[in-house]
């Protein structure tokens, strides 16, 4: 075979290694943008996740917040009664401490059958007194 048709060949076989090389250089191509759409896709599907975690930490707060404000308005409820029950122990305190109820405790306790030092120690009063109060009813 002379040379021209040797360098024929050769130059074909080039020709078809570079065809081969262009092909697995597109082959190669499809298959980083199909990653690189796969990425794209995933990235969007996180960006998204990311947006919807952000509302869900957004209706939290807001949700929080209400919370905090209803919890601040039992709190102000709450020391309103805890001053009206005071008054009203207070009163109930006064009132118990007043002489008719301790004397009708006293007489009343006694005709129940307890003992001075029982009644004594009910009524806040020394046995002296509770036997005073037991003399002057005549029981």
């Amino acid at each position: 075979m002379p040379l021209s048709q040797w360098f024929l060949v050769l130059l074909s076989l080039t020709e078809l290694l570079l065809l081969l090389v262009l092909a697995l250089f597109f082959w190669r191509l499809r298959r980083s943008e199909a990653v690189v759409n796969e990425l794209q896709r995933k990235q969007e599907e996180f960006v998204s996740k990311l947006h919807f975690n952000a509302e869900l930490e957004q209706e939290l707060v807001a949700s929080f917040q209400e919370r905090q404000r209803q919890l601040g308005q039992l709190d102000d409820m709450l020391a309103a009664k805890i001053k009206e029950l005071r008054g009203l122990v207070a009163r109930a305190e006064r009132m118990c401490r007043t002489t008719d109820y301790l004397r009708d405790l006293v007489i009343r306790g006694r005709r129940e059958g307890r003992s001075v030092e029982e009644l004594a120690d009910v009524a806040g009063l020394s046995v002296d007194e509770v036997e005073l109060i037991l003399m002057k009813a005549g029981e």
